[in-house]
């Protein structure tokens, strides 16, 4: 009975394939590795910032948007508006600013409805502004800074939901504006599976933030 002779070139390209694979599983491996680090990492401050309320005399207030609903906030950004009204009869800063622009709303936006709501509750209107073109926190942090600028100031209280502060302070800090977190006092009771969501969310969009992402 007759056999084939080996092939040698054959046998070679295996043996390389073999190292190459040897090689790919560890690096893929420690990659893996790497990534759960980071997430985990950033997932445990963002936690951390959620919970501290930073808030101390600043040159102003910002209350970052949420949805409005035909002219009025919504319950979550009633709650920051809330927040923040407390945060300015402290005496802590003599200016709110509210964010936000429109939605699928075309007559209002985020920021025009936080001012109009501030007013009512007894803020005078020369102590009020609003950024009212920005559809994300970035441009919205872009956005307040300019507006801060032109207006002499350096710091702020930033007004959100906890888990949304860790990527607003990093925001306002790029833009060279010092940003004091105080989470909207409802934001920190939440269910474990819908915080594990917004950690899980923030840690993407800081990602992707720093990134340049959009």
């Amino acid at each position: 009975m007759l056999r084939r002779a080996a092939n040698p070139a054959k046998s070679e390209i295996d043996v390389h394939r073999g190292r190459r694979s040897s090689i790919a599983r560890p690096l893929l491996w420690i990659c893996i590795a790497a990534i759960a680090l980071y997430c985990i990492g950033l997932a445990l401050l963002i936690v951390r910032q959620s919970g501290n309320d930073e808030a101390r005399a600043a040159d102003a207030i910002v209350v970052f948007g949420a949805a409005e609903y035909v002219g009025k906030p919504s319950p979550v950004f009633r709650a920051r508006l809330d927040h923040a009204y407390a945060l300015y009869q402290q005496g802590l800063a003599p200016i709110v600013i509210t964010t936000g622009g429109s939605g699928n709303d075309l007559r209002h936006t985020e920021g025009g409805v936080g001012l109009a709501y501030l007013e009512r509750r007894g803020i005078p209107p020369d102590h009020l502004l609003a950024e009212t073109e920005a559809h994300n926190t970035g441009a919205s942090a872009e956005n307040v800074a300019q507006i801060m600028r032109s207006h002499g100031m350096k710091t702020c209280i930033a007004v959100s939901d906890g888990y949304h502060l860790f990527r607003i302070k990093h925001m306002m800090a790029r833009q060279g504006v010092g940003a004091y977190g105080s989470p909207r006092a409802e934001s920190r009771a939440q269910s474990r599976w819908r915080a594990a969501q917004l950690v899980a969310r923030e840690v993407v969009s800081f990602t992707l933030w720093k990134l340049h992402i959009t």
